[in-house]
């Protein structure tokens, strides 16, 4: 089901007693995954999660979200082990509305990425759904409420000024109780409209419409009776429009509200941009963040994580994205396939049930709720071998993922994981190399870099002078590293020892060294005196 602009709040009161569910699936479509950054500002594996944050904050600002896909998971009631998947796109576009004015960048590859999927970038710009995040509405609120607003652009200004000039030619001839009608005119341009003419024209009232906006001719007085004593007096109207211009953010928060576990798919991106679009600018602090992150959704799963370990011990083919996950779930390569939950589309989503639709938000949403239900089934299944398995229920996967609840996947980090419940544990990537070039001057990361890449997916960073550090998430690659370079005439390769190599301490050993020399010189010449 895809829903925009027109039809979000009249889908709201579904959508706040779907959240109600088991689980929700997420997943997210931006028009920019990371900046071109260069040299340090890259991600790296030697960054800290700290660092590869900070790094990757600048992108989550600088691009915006085009499509929220959810897909609510419920059990049916009276039936063992079924759940109904609702699943909903979500076309979302900035708030533009008096003071707000968003900017944002659009990346090519990005561009062209969802175009080869058939990304219809029409509902995005044209039906998208406004948002805010609490900043943002704080300030909206405060110029809305006060009357200290402003139309927000010369197009808009242009516009109004031609409709309060169509309604005061209207109104030199009208008779009290005439009326006429705006048609075309909606959404926050509907509002400021009427805000426009009720602080122009003190002998008019404007109503909204599902066409437009109707004008009539009121007395002075009946004016001053509309505006105490009416269901649409002007500070109740006021409260309509902001929340209107928050949109989708009233969603978010009935999410929030809920508490439902969220479920994603190498979900730290989403985790992100959840945080700076809905609720508040991210922070500088990392731990901050963190702290943020799961205090809206206290459990957090990524597929990603789940399915990494499970997949290595039962020996599945390798899995290159989330739709091969699912299908290989769905064969007869999973053991526990034939007893695994059921899961079945809701009406008006139905739109899966023959149709594959790969980097879709709602259809990666129903396979990241789907994949997460299957897999813990089948970790169920382990748990107990050979014996009977209890009746499956969602509380009973729930305490068998328990030790990938909160753990998301990190992509090209120090660390493969992050924990929003506590602290991250230690890596656990293979050793760091050292690499010492000799004879070969003013040698480059890059040119250190492709000197390896036949071995592995390796880092390069410069340690000092013609010493580069080397490091890959692969142990064989290190290994193979080691032995092809053991006897190389150029490049001496070993393991990274800090106290052997570190810049730092070969400084500190230099000034002891001297340090030491000194004070025996100075006891020796002392020795020599009379």
């Amino acid at each position: 089901m895809d829903v925009g602009a027109d039809e979000f709040e009249q889908s709201l009161p579904l959508l706040q007693e779907l959240v109600l569910g088991a689980d929700v699936g997420l997943d997210i479509e931006f028009t920019g995954l990371r900046s071109n950054l260069s040299g340090p500002q890259q991600i790296s594996l030697f960054d800290l999660p700290s660092e590869w944050y900070l790094k990757t904050r600048q992108s989550v600002q600088q691009f915006t979200i085009c499509q929220i896909g959810l897909s609510v998971f419920s059990s049916i009631e009276g039936e063992s082990n079924k759940y109904v998947a609702h699943s909903c796109n979500f076309f979302l576009f900035p708030t533009t509305f008096g003071i707000l004015d968003s900017e944002f960048s659009f990346q090519a590859s990005s561009v062209q990425f969802l175009n080869q999927y058939g990304f219809d970038y029409n509902k995005f710009l044209k039906n998208g759904i406004p948002y805010m995040n609490e900043e943002q509405e704080k300030k909206i609120k405060h110029s809305i409420l006060t009357g200290n607003w402003r139309v927000r652009s010369s197009l808009d200004k242009d516009q109004i000024k031609a409709v309060i000039d169509e309604v005061t030619r209207w109104l030199d001839l009208a008779e009290e109780g005439d009326w006429m009608a705006l048609p075309g005119v909606t959404g926050f341009q509907a509002f400021e409209v009427q805000l426009v003419l009720r602080k122009a024209l003190p002998d008019i009232w404007t109503v909204m419409e599902d066409e437009g906006v109707t004008v009539k001719k009121v007395s002075k007085q009946h004016r001053w009776y509309l505006e105490n004593t009416s269901c649409d007096r002007e500070s109740c109207w006021k409260e309509k429009i902001l929340l209107s211009a928050r949109g989708f953010s009233v969603f978010f928060q009935m999410l929030v509200k809920a508490q439902k576990p969220l479920v994603g798919h190498n979900m730290m991106m989403d985790l992100l941009h959840l945080h700076e679009k809905f609720f508040r600018p991210l922070p500088e602090s990392y731990d901050e963040f963190k702290l943020n992150i799961h205090n809206l959704f206290p459990v957090l799963i990524d597929t990603k994580n789940v399915t990494k370990d499970i997949w290595k011990e039962l020996n599945f083919p390798r899995a290159s994205n989330l739709s091969e996950v699912y299908e290989f779930l769905n064969s007869d390569l999973n053991p526990a396939k034939n007893s695994g939950p059921v899961i079945i589309h809701a009406s008006r989503c139905e739109k899966y049930v023959e149709t594959k639709c790969p980097h879709e938000a709602a259809y990666d949403a129903f396979l990241c709720g789907s994949v997460l239900l299957k897999v813990a089934h089948l970790l169920l299944w382990r748990v107990h071998g050979a014996l009977p398995i209890p009746e499956p229920s969602f509380p009973l996967y729930l305490d068998v993922l328990a030790p990938h609840v909160n753990q998301v996947n990190l992509i090209r980090a120090g660390v493969p994981t992050i924990n929003f419940s506590g602290p991250d544990d230690p890596s656990i990537r293979p050793p760091i190399l050292v690499v010492t070039v000799r004879r070969w001057p003013r040698v480059s990361e890059q040119q250190v870099y492709h000197e390896f890449q036949n071995l592995g997916k390796f880092d390069v960073r410069r340690l000092a002078g013609s010493q580069f550090l080397l490091l890959t998430k692969k142990f064989k690659d290190t290994r193979s590293v080691l032995k092809e370079y053991r006897c190389h005439p150029t490049l001496q390769v070993s393991v990274y020892r800090y106290w052997r190599h570190s810049p730092n301490v070969s400084c500190l050993l230099q000034v002891c060294g001297v340090v030491t020399t000194w004070a025996f010189i100075a006891f020796l010449l002392g020795r020599a005196r009379p």
